[in-house]
Formats: structure tokens, sequence, C-alpha cells
């Protein structure tokens, strides 16, 4: 998935000059292959590559008054080529340059998302194994369930960041097709050599079929993937917004000298970027949906796709490569407070480890009726009065019958809980 291409920032490369750059170099290599079939005096492509040259302020001149992109370009290059243009473009429609280009310019975005990824990765790797081993409480539907290890957390994200990896690699191998096949892809004025020849040199595969273009369900998927990384990205920045709430705080972004959370309350640290991040998640889906809806084109290409294309491509790919630079500086940076996590442990006085002595009951012979009876009983106590769980449990009669003191203390062991964490990073390969 390396690509030849020196891989330029974002913005550069979706820049009027890179696209118009693409389009040229498209158009160079098509002279090249038509001049080894003979199509073309030789010669004749070295020529105009020394000569082809554009400005993009006299493409745009030109289309106001030509109002075709493609055309305005070919006559700008014209103008510097001389009699030689003539021979340019030869048995090619626009969309063969424009799809080709296009699908080169995703692809490049694509791979620098990539290595923004592959950091993420990074990081969330280094700190899953920091804090391995540092106890924190699960929680489910937003209520204490029973301790895990916040380096589990991490974990999990890492692990679902390495599909996200794999779900890009996928979807830029999709993406990666050129076609210059003709106004309804038969090759009717064109030697299919030419497309060969070209997509090689893009570092792209020829379709197997196309008709004026690429088929949309490629871009499609690729969209679908830039959604589903930003909401992996909402999911992370989601959880460390809960656990920066002032009655939690068990992690928060990283507050900067100097920073203010509130033009009123100078005593806020807020989790702003964790906020941006999710709220550009929504924009990811919502492009998502505009590129499948250009799917479905009349008969063998209309353009309704086109005006869609040249603002959700080079927003999605800028905005997903953004949010991945903040969250990789989020996760990097943030701070962490076991002791807070510990506190959070213990706040409900025992009753995260209410399953082990359900479990032990069941053990000791009581049906799991009688069992869950039990230790309900005595859970729904603790909620009412806060007193502790296991002096209740010790002191509940039916308890005492079935269980000794030494094996119902057995039940309120952390470490037992924890005892698998290694058995998941080593799955894992952290």
């Amino acid at each position: 998935m390396i690509s030849r291409y020196t891989l330029p920032e974002m913005r550069s490369l979706w820049s009027e000059e890179s696209k118009f750059q693409t389009w040229l170099d498209i158009e160079l290599y098509a002279c090249e292959a038509q001049e080894s079939l003979g199509k073309i005096p030789s010669g004749t492509t070295a020529r105009i590559r020394e000569r082809a040259a554009f400005s993009v302020d006299r493409i745009n001149e030109l289309e106001k008054t030509l109002n075709h992109d493609v055309i305005a370009f070919l006559t700008c290059v014209a103008e510097n080529v001389g009699e030689d243009s003539r021979f340019i473009h030869l048995g090619m429609t626009s969309s063969d340059v424009v799809d080709t280009a296009l699908s080169s310019l995703v692809r490049r975005a694509g791979l620098i998302v990539a290595g923004k990824l592959d950091e993420l990765r990074e990081a969330l790797a280094q700190r899953a194994r920091e804090f391995k081993h540092t106890a924190c409480i699960g929680r489910t539907h937003g209520v204490h369930a029973e301790p895990m290890t916040f380096g589990l957390k991490l974990a999990l994200w890492y692990e679902e960041t390495n599909r996200n990896i794999a779900r890009l690699k996928r979807a830029i191998e999709t993406i990666s097709v050129g076609k210059i096949s003709g106004a309804v892809g038969t090759y009717a004025h064109i030697d299919p050599f030419v497309e060969k020849y070209v997509c090689e040199k893009m570092e792209l595969a020829p379709a197997a079929i196309s008709t004026q273009i690429v088929q949309r369900d490629r871009h499609a998927e690729f969209m679908s993937t830039l959604a589903i990384i930003g909401s992996s990205l909402e999911k992370f920045a989601t959880e460390i917004r809960h656990l920066q709430k002032t009655e939690v705080l068990e992690a928060e972004e990283r507050f900067a000298k100097g920073q203010k959370g509130s033009s009123a309350m100078p005593h806020k640290r807020n989790p702003i970027t964790c906020e941006r991040v999710a709220g550009m998640a929504r924009l990811l889906r919502g492009y998502a949906v505009s590129a499948l809806e250009n799917v479905a084109l009349w008969h063998e290409r209309d353009i309704t796709h086109s005006s869609v294309e040249r603002v959700i491509l080079p927003d999605a790919t800028t905005a997903l490569h953004y949010m991945l630079t903040k969250m990789t500086g989020i996760i990097s940076s943030m701070n962490v407070y076991p002791d807070n996590m510990k506190k959070n442990i213990e706040l409900t006085c025992g009753l995260v480890h209410s399953q082990r002595v359900l479990l032990a009951l069941i053990e000791s012979g009581l049906t799991r009726e009688d069992a869950y009876r039990i230790v309900q009983r005595n859970a729904m106590e603790v909620w009412k009065s806060g007193g502790d769980f296991f002096d209740l449990l010790r002191k509940d009669e039916e308890v005492r019958r079935a269980l000794p003191e030494e094996e119902l203390r057995a039940c309120f062991s952390l470490e037992e809980q924890l005892k698998n964490i290694d058995m998941i990073f080593g799955r894992l390969g952290l």
C-alpha cells in the first residue's frame, strides 16, 4: 500500500494545482502509451512533456466561457504545447482523466489518513501497557458493574483501531482503480493498453469494466470506511468525556498552561477537543450518506455525483486527518487518576463483587434462584442504607449457613477479578 508519490499535506493534495497536475500526468502517460503503440509520431511525447504547463488562473478564466473544466484545462495546456497538442487526449473522454485522477487523489489521501491511524494505534498501545493493571470500575448502562483495568479499556480501543486500519486498507484498494475506456466503456476509440499503461504509472489497477465513469459503489465504500473510523473516534472521545466529569474524574484531557475553560467560570476544565471530535464524526456520517446517494446514476453516467464529490472527498479526508491528529494527542497526553479509580471502585461498598458471591453460594449447593434472592436482598439494602456489603452478608443467616467467612471474604478479592488481564493482552500482542 506504499506509494511512490511523495505524500504531501492533505491541504496541498486537494488543491487545484494538485488536481490539474494529476490530470496532466494522466494525459502525458496516455501520450507515452499512444506513442509506444505507434498512434502518434516518435518523439512527440518528449516535446509535449517539455512544453506542457498550465495556470490555474488561466483555466478558471477559460472555464467562464467554455463552461467545461476539462476542455478549459486542455485548452490551457494546448496554448503552451502548440501544434503537438492535437495528440493529447486522443480517443479519451473527460471522465477518463477526471475519474482516474480522482482515484489517485483519494488513494493518496487514504494513505495519509492511514499514517495517522498508525500513530493513534501506537499511542493506544503505549498507554494500554502503562495502565495494564490499573484497576478501575467497569460500567454498563452508566451504572457500576464489575472491576476491570484502565489498560483494558485502552486495549479495546487499540484492537478497534487495528480493525479500522484493515478496513481502510481494503477501502484504499477498492478505490485504487482507473479507467481510460472511452465514452461508454467500450474502448471504441482507444487501445486498452493505454489504460493499462496509465493506471500502472498512477499506481492504480484498471477497472475490469466501466461505463463512462468508475462506479460509485467504490467511493461509497471508501466514505463509509471513513465514517466508521470517525465513529470509533467519537466512541473514544465520548468515554473520555464521561471520565472527565467532576464526580468521576478518572481521566481528563490535558489542560495546557495558560488555557482557559470558560469566559464566566475560571475553575472550568472542559473536554473541548473530545467534544470537537465527537461533533466532526457527525459530518463524516453525513458525507457517507451523500456517497451512498451517488451510487445510482442514470444509464452510463450523469453528473449528479460530481458536485457532491467536490465537497465530500476533500472535506472528509481532511476532517478525519485532523480528528486522528487530535485524538492521538489526547491519548498521548491525557491525565489519568488511579486514586480516583480506586475510590470509585469502593464507592458502592463492595457491591461490585456481587456476582462472585452469587456463584460461591451456588457452588455451596443453593439453587440459583435462592442464591440470587439472598445476594440481591443484601445488595438492595446497601443501595438503600449505604452499609458495607461484606458486613451485611457476613451477618446474614442464610449466607452463614452456606459459606464460611473465609470463603465469603475471598469473593471480595480484586486480584481474582483481574486474573485474566495478562491473557487478554497476550491475545492482542500487547
